[in-house]
């Protein structure tokens, strides 16, 4: 029987949790999410964009209704769990909705710190901390002019910002000296403030606020020393503070949040919290990439597997106001640390500052130029010696931001919220020839959160388009990340791939000539990778001279099972050791309209998918319904009739290690199931190492980028077509 698992809140960390869950473990348990908002997951980061007129809501959106259905999550959206009977192992909601659980994840994240100011529950007073208050300020900007943002912090400048774009009048007023006094010290706050007051905003330094002024709505403030100003609009933004209010008289421990170990349990057995409701080593933590640390622990732990301990995070910040750039990471504070590096640049405006104790980087702050942001969170993570800051050389005619993406490894991570290295980015954009941001961003999830290594990935994109004009730069091979294809090369298949699209080698001999191939013939291993590579990856050149013994033309040999009907159809596509490429068929007698739609379904699945080389054998089934016996879940891909329409799957294996294929969509029209398959199909040749099976690639990478672009209509379109593009080359080539 499978466990009933329940997650309270539905926000980044909840979510996130039950992604890592179920790529481990995706039938171990029944999964219950409550969320307070009457919407499905987005992007919470993200809600400044929103009011600068960068996104709509359906762009920060990060799993729409369809993905709970499709992963079997069920998601009671816009109910509020009130209470948890500890005893009973429920929970309910204030509709009276009780649920039971084996396992319970508290994930009800923070809400915003009202101040105990008079007034600061009038009408027009706001906070800043859902797409509610997002949609309260635009419609407020429609009819009033004047808006007040208490709070100088990040929340309260990235509210201003989206004011500002709404055409509002803003004044911040702030407590402290200076802007930002949590992040940044005060040379980098007196250029943020001079740029900020350029956009428009008006500020009011170490003011306190002792009153809301206004009858029946805020129409102004009231300061300590007796001045006052006037408002249409109050946004308070001045901090948040863990939800704890379910936990409270429950029996679980709670300190300033609710206390968790290094392994997220509560002190109550069964009871997990994650997050910004979940204190750890006495800190909680109001930033993305903890919670995600947080999460990959958790699921671990849930699903039963062996797991290093969770042991904190490092705290860092970006701003995210268009035009400024703005970084902190670490303790920047002057009390116990000394100054390491710093540089200002009045006339550029940048300003760079790395604290330093114990000869060891402790902290850094970042401003106008936050290429470094990368290199030094990484310095500040692992407490670096100050020796490597002394080692980092400018370049000649490149942006600060190519030195910083030449330098890091393979290994090295550019986008700290989701996890993504340096070598998945250049692989992404080699191999998919990625050439924007947002299309490296749809592939791999680099800067999908935060947004703050958007420079590093842009240079990344540039760095990997011109390494070809580069003298040298294919001898030296990126830092491999698994054991070399064979003996007759250092490099592992991901860098080979890349180093080929680099030189742009279009046959055999050029592979050996340009990368240095220890035996001119190769061997048993390498050849039939460099065939495939070249091969799906565009290069190959038929024409030429001087090819490896047996570099064979790729050939199709279809085999038919004859006339009579088929209940399932199953594809093999694969390219062997001598680079021949085999189709078969098997087929079982059916009768009536399932058999004329699943033969039509062979016949285009044979047009689409024939003389295609693939990284291995690949089966696919095709059933008409579920009352027929066609395994399309232990197959690589599978298309199996339902009533909602054709189902398809992606990545099930019959042999040790089985492995249940994940379902991938639902789509009613036939030739659309077609094309969602196909563009699985294409992401696989694009993505996977020679040799790699369907399932041990979609359990390398992430299940939900597949979804995400084969659902996507215009980019599954586009990969389908890329397919059929492929083939026809080869027919005509």
């Amino acid at each position: 029987m499978m466990k009933k698992l329940v997650i309270v809140g539905n926000g980044m960390a909840g979510i996130k949790c039950v992604e890592e869950i179920l790529d481990l473990e995706p039938d171990q348990f029944q999964i219950t999410i409550f969320g307070a908002e009457p919407r499905p997951g987005y992007n919470r980061v993200l809600l400044s964009k929103m009011l600068q007129d960068e996104s709509s809501f359906e762009h920060i959106v990060t799993h729409n209704w369809a993905w709970y259905e499709e992963n079997g999550v069920r998601l009671y959206a816009g109910e509020r769990v009130c209470g948890i009977d500890i005893a009973a192992r429920t929970v309910e909601t204030e509709s009276g909705i009780k649920e039971p659980y084996d396992m319970l994840v508290l994930a009800t994240g923070s809400l915003p710190f009202i101040p105990s100011i008079p007034g600061a529950r009038k009408q027009g007073v706001i906070a800043f901390r859902n797409v509610d208050d997002c949609e309260t300020m635009a419609e407020y900007a429609k009819t009033y002019e004047k808006a007040a943002v208490i709070g100088g912090g990040l929340l309260g400048l990235e509210a201003a910002q989206g004011l500002l774009n709404l055409g509002m009048e803003v004044e911040v007023v702030h407590n402290a000296q200076y802007l930002m006094n949590r992040q940044l010290d005060r040379a980098a706050a007196v250029l943020l403030q001079r740029e900020l007051e350029q956009q428009g905003m008006r500020f009011h330094l170490a003011k306190k606020t002792v009153n809301i002024m206004g009858r029946n709505r805020a129409q102004g403030l009231m300061f300590s020393d007796g001045n006052r100003l006037k408002t249409d609009l109050v946004v308070l933004a001045v901090g948040i503070r863990p939800n704890t209010e379910l936990v409270q008289g429950s029996g679980l421990k709670v300190n300033h949040a609710i206390v968790v170990d290094d392994y997220m349990h509560t002190s109550i057995p069964g009871i997990y919290a994650v997050g910004e409701c979940a204190e750890h080593r006495g800190i909680s933590y109001g930033l993305v990439a903890p919670l995600y640390e947080q999460c990959k622990v958790l699921a671990k732990v849930i699903c039963g597997r062996e797991t290093a301990p969770y042991e904190g995070s490092v705290p860092y910040a970006q701003l995210k106001v268009a035009g400024i750039q703005v970084f902190s990471a670490g303790d920047i504070r002057e009390e116990g640390n000394e100054t390491a590096v710093m540089e200002y640049d009045g006339i550029r405006g940048i300003y760079k500052k790395v604290m330093m104790r114990n000869s060891m980087v402790t902290g850094a702050i970042l401003f106008g130029d936050s290429a470094e942001s990368t290199s030094l969170l990484g310095m500040v993570r692992r407490g670096a010696s100050v020796a490597e800051l002394a080692t980092q050389n400018k370049g000649k005619g490149v942006s600060r931001a190519e030195e910083e993406a030449a330098k890091l490894s393979d290994e090295e991570t550019v986008c700290a919220c989701n996890g993504v290295s340096k070598g998945t980015i250049l692989r992404a954009i080699t191999i998919d020839k990625l050439k924007t941001v947002d299309e490296v961003k749809s592939r791999t999830k680099a800067s999908a959160s935060c947004g703050g290594c958007r420079l590093l990935v842009a240079a990344l994109i540039k760095n990997g388009s011109s390494l070809s004009g580069i003298s040298g730069a294919v001898a030296a091979p990126a830092v491999q990340e698994a054991v070399p294809v064979c003996g007759c090369t250092h490099y592992d298949h991901d860098s080979l791939k890349t180093a080929m699209m680099t030189a742009q080698c279009r046959t055999p001999v050029e592979v050996v000539s340009h990368l240095g191939w220890t035996r001119q013939q190769g061997c048993g291993l390498c050849r039939p990778a460099v065939l495939y590579y070249l091969e799906s990856l565009g290069l190959r050149d038929r024409s030429a001279s001087g090819q490896w013994v047996g570099d064979v033309a790729i050939q199709a040999a279809v085999q038919h099972s004859g006339e009579s009907a088929s209940t399932s159809l199953r594809f093999v596509n694969f390219m062997d050791l001598n680079g021949e490429s085999q189709l078969f068929s098997q087929s079982i007698q059916i009768d009536g309209e399932a058999f004329a739609e699943v033969a039509w379904l062979k016949e285009r699945l044979s047009t689409v998918w024939g003389r295609r080389a693939l990284p291995a054998l690949i089966a696919v089934a095709v059933c008409p319904g579920p009352e027929y016996p066609g395994g399309v879940l232990v197959h690589d891909i599978g298309l199996s009739r339902s009533p909602a329409g054709w189902e398809v799957y992606a990545g099930g294996h019959a042999e040790h290690p089985v492995r249940q294929g994940r379902l991938i969509g639902v789509e009613e029209n036939t030739e659309e199931a077609v094309l969602m398959a196909a563009a699985c199909l294409q992401m696989y040749r694009y993505n996977a190492r020679y040799g790699e099976k369907m399932w041990e690639w979609i359990e390398r990478t992430d299940i939900l980028v597949l979804r995400e672009n084969v659902l996507d209509a215009a980019l599954r379109s586009e990969l389908a077509g890329s397919l059929c593009v492929d083939k026809a080359e080869r027919v005509t080539g």
